[in-house]
């Protein structure tokens, strides 16, 4: 097949690897109000509009970004994200912090956010600066903000096997005020998004509860990334464990009641570092994964999958390098292949496909797994794409499957947008677990 047919193949299919729609797993509504006329810019734009419900961004200010924002052009969204951001980092810097820390603080939270979704489409180009220069200015934004907080947060950095952990600390206003140690959620992220999202995310929602809330990134994730220049790894409990010999040196924590948490690809990871790590009182896997690289290996062209099952890799990494450069290419599988490349650390499409397809659940890592765990499903999640199922069949009597509905906002990928719902559900499911631990 020439390369040409091929191109438009994959396009026409890519929308069921990794893409809109999912006839087993959704319904025949519009999960959300699409925010660009290209599919993946709107999804994007709805997680930075989800960032709102924690104080991460502003309505407005996302809705007007929106506004401009020409589709499927990725310096215009990194312009307009970056003008947030330089105006909302300029007012912030303006403001008297000592006597207006609350307005501060609001500020250079969003002026952070805004940081961040401004490089999301640039690791096309690894040696873009931008990708380096502009992180770092997020970083410090929102190390002003949580200055500014009465709940401060903590950053720490924790020595692993051949790799530094980037840890964030939040201690329960709770352990504060009572002097005595108190659950605490462990929370990672996944294949693309920075910890301090999460805090925005379900942060509040834990320490709303009493919890001490802790993130963490590990190798291939934004901050090990760019700093350490270090990929994913199979072996996540090399990452986790060590946080959690941390974690047990801290008096504000109760030991007996940790809980592992993983958003989107972290649906895997949590797991995976469960399988070997058993300090847990429980694990959430939001939204449930077994294999994503086998999940996209399915839905490509049949020449293609013959490239990578042959072990063709020069063959294969023309024909996706080719894809991923492709303007006919759909920008949901562009970026899909540049993240997959920059969060692998190679330039590789052969080499990240294969590593990517090591960080499964496959055969008995489960049955390893001995706390209970909460597996979430979004109704019209096309991600999981109804494995969510399999993992909580391959768990067993182990498992709570929730499915998140989409008539009441809550279908789309790691309840996006409904954060409130997916705490509400999840978080009451922990709170008991917490309860019968003795």
């Amino acid at each position: 097949m020439q390369l040409s047919k091929s191109l438009l193949l994959l396009t026409a299919q890519s929308s069921i690897a990794l893409g809109q729609t999912n006839s087993t797993n959704g319904t025949t509504d519009e999960p959300y109000y699409p925010l660009s006329t290209d599919s993946h810019f709107s999804f994007v734009l709805y997680e930075m509009l989800a960032l709102s419900n924690g104080g991460g961004a502003a309505t407005g200010e996302v809705m007007r970004a929106a506004a401009k924002i020409e589709a499927g052009n990725y310096e215009s969204f990194y312009n307009e994200f970056k003008f947030l951001a330089d105006s909302l980092h300029n007012t912030a810097a303006s403001i008297n912090a000592t006597k207006f820390p609350v307005s501060a603080r609001e500020a250079y939270f969003r002026s952070a956010s805004y940081y961040r979704a401004s490089l999301f489409y640039l690791n096309e180009n690894q040696t873009d600066p931008r990708l380096f220069s502009v992180w770092e200015t997020a970083k410090k934004d929102f190390d002003q903000a949580i200055s500014l907080l009465d709940v401060k947060g903590e950053r720490v950095n924790i020595k692993g096997p051949g790799f530094d952990i980037p840890v964030i600390f939040w201690k329960s206003p709770k352990a504060a005020n009572c002097n005595a140690p108190v659950p605490t959620l462990l929370l990672g992220t996944g294949y693309d998004a920075p910890q301090e999202d999460t805090y925005h995310q379900l942060g509040l929602e834990a320490l709303d509860r009493g919890w001490n809330f802790v993130t963490y990134e590990g190798p291939g994730q934004p901050t090990v990334r760019r700093e350490q220049n270090l990929g994913f790894i199979p072996n996540w409990w090399d990452v986790v464990t060590p946080v959690v010999d941390y974690l047990e040196t801290r008096p504000e924590v109760d030991k007996k009641r940790i809980a592992l948490g993983g958003l989107s690809f972290g649906g895997i990871l949590a797991p995976l570092a469960a399988s070997r790590e058993h300090r847990f009182a429980a694990v959430l896997a939001i939204d449930g994964l077994q294999n994503l690289q086998r999940k996209t290996l399915k839905q490509f062209p049949t020449s293609l999958q013959k490239l990578y099952q042959n072990g063709n890799k020069t063959a294969f990494d023309a024909y996706m390098n080719a894809v991923r450069l492709s303007p006919q290419a759909p920008t949901l599988l562009r970026w899909f292949i540049s993240q997959g490349l920059w969060s692998f650390d190679t330039q590789s499409p052969y080499d990240w496909f294969t590593r990517f397809g090591q960080i499964n659940l496959d055969g008995d890592v489960l049955k390893n797994v001995t706390a209970p765990v909460f597996v979430g499903k979004g109704e019209d999640d096309t991600i999981a794409g109804g494995q969510e199922e399999i993992v909580a069949n391959l768990l067993g009597s182990k498992a709570d499957l929730h499915e998140f509905k989409t008539a009441l906002g809550a279908g789309e990928h790691c309840q996006l947008g409904a954060e409130p719902q997916l705490a509400q559900v999840a978080f009451d499911w922990l709170g008991e677990v917490f309860e019968a631990v003795h």
